[in-house]
């Protein structure tokens, strides 16, 4: 790690990892490669005990490794690396997980040329899944109608709409106003949680529809009903459904969030006792969500 200053318009980049060095790897060759340099890369590794830090030190532009040996969790990692960031004197800050990766090298120069020419706070590539880079790796909701392609979206930039921990790109003062994302939540929904205090700042920011971000498909969890017209999220084990439910509680408890809220209890008693048949899955459901709502936020 170096000492200097960094330049005027820096961007820091901030990557999260635990236990995953293969996908560590192929995401850093394509941050090196962009044709617009990060100034410096942080990663913020949440499994020091397998280490990935021989991974970050083969990265060929400068960088720090932030070991975590408490387990922080995506959303406290992401806090632990962006508060580092901005106390460097980063500008802008790009937000990167360790499974996923930029399409190609051009991804940082289009983002920050977008957000620059529309004076954003905030800018996110659209985030394709990894293997069938023409399909979203998470349907996204526009109303009561579910996108799961690129070409749904349009074709130039969609306001007030942003994925925040997939090459999603921050200007450093928008920080000051939104905050990092919350600990307590470690992983699922931090991102959702963030978008909320995005949305009420009234702050611009979107998504430009002229670049990528590659991931691993998330589209499974979705399970459609009523002809898809509604979904309901069913993560495949019990520790993601703990957290997921647990932390959509709180999240819908919030301000911003509150209309959506009553809808949760109608759409998941559909999901559970209609097309699952399972009234105990239900029953365990509005235990979690209370427990979210209660604010108390134990381990799994």
């Amino acid at each position: 790690m170096s000492d200097h200053p960094l330049p005027p318009g820096a961007v820091v980049g901030v990557v999260v990892t635990r236990h995953r060095r293969d996908l560590l790897a192929d995401s850093l060759k394509i941050i090196a490669a962009q044709t617009r340099q990060v100034d410096h890369l942080i990663v913020v590794d949440n499994g020091p005990d397998q280490s990935a830090r021989d991974v970050v030190e083969s990265y060929p532009l400068p960088f720090t490794y932030l070991p975590s040996h408490h387990n922080l969790g995506g959303a406290g990692g992401f806090a632990l690396g962006m508060l580092h960031a901005l106390s460097m004197g980063a500008s802008w800050l790009w937000l990167a997980d360790d499974d996923g990766r930029p399409a190609d090298e051009n991804v940082l120069q289009i983002l920050l040329d977008e957000a620059e020419k529309r004076n954003l706070a905030e800018i996110s590539p659209v985030v394709a899944n990894i293997d069938a880079p023409a399909k979203l790796a998470f349907p996204l909701r526009r109303g009561l109608t579910w996108k799961r392609s690129s070409e749904e979206l349009g074709q130039d930039f969609l306001p007030g709409i942003a994925s925040l921990m997939n090459g999603a790109l921050f200007r450093a003062s928008t920080l000051d106003v939104v905050g990092v994302p919350d600990l307590r939540l470690f992983f699922r929904g931090d991102e959702v949680e963030l978008h909320r205090r995005l949305v009420r700042s009234g702050l611009p920011f979107g998504t430009c529809l002229r670049t990528t971000y590659l991931h691993p498909d998330g589209s499974d969890e979705f399970k459609p009903m009523l002809g898809g017209k509604f979904h309901a999220q069913d993560p495949e084990n019990e520790v993601k459904r703990y957290y997921t439910y647990r932390n959509r509680g709180f999240l819908m408890a919030q301000p911003g969030m509150r209309k959506i809220g009553a809808l949760e209890y109608i759409r998941f008693g559909l999901y559970f006792v209609g097309v699952k048949r399972d009234p105990k899955a239900f029953l365990q459901w509005l235990k979690l969500v209370r427990q979210g709502r209660k604010e108390k936020f134990f381990r799994y």
